[in-house]
């Protein structure tokens, strides 16, 4: 979500979001389809570790998050929640603005398996993740 603005068809889906973990970090929604995310923060102090530099958590956070939207939109009437997590930092950054980028790989019955890049604002790719996601039964209301 952007300057309070939706992607056309998960409004509802954004709707919950806002006062959760990821309007708390300052998570953006650049673009969404039933197969791809992209999502966007703007690097400020707060997320920066002792050194200087984005903590991996944040790294972590915006690329879990950007990918259980994926597995989100590629079931909407169900529930799905991170099962497995797997992030390859690559190189650091100091500001501007971080974008990932996730993708399906897999839907397998009550698994899905998404991959997602994480890159600067010069396109430089700063992180790489895997995650998987476990389909739970019943409506997500």
């Amino acid at each position: 979500m952007k300057d309070g603005h939706t992607v056309d068809g998960y409004e509802s889906l954004f709707a919950k979001a806002i006062g959760t973990f990821w309007g708390y970090t300052g998570c953006e929604l650049v673009s969404m389809d039933d197969r791809m995310v992209v999502a966007a923060l703007d690097v400020k102090a707060h997320h920066l570790n002792m050194f200087g530099i984005v903590h991996g958590g944040v790294y972590a956070t915006l690329l879990d998050s950007a990918m259980g939207l994926a597995a989100m939109a590629a079931r909407p009437e169900d529930m799905v929640v991170t099962s497995g997590l797997s992030v390859h930092f690559l190189t650091p950054v100091k500001r501007g603005r971080i974008t990932a980028v996730a993708e399906i790989m897999l839907i397998s019955g009550r698994t899905i398996m998404t991959k997602g890049t994480l890159t600067d604002e010069v396109g430089e790719a700063c992180a790489a993740a895997t995650a998987t996601f476990r389909v739970l039964t019943g409506s997500t209301g």
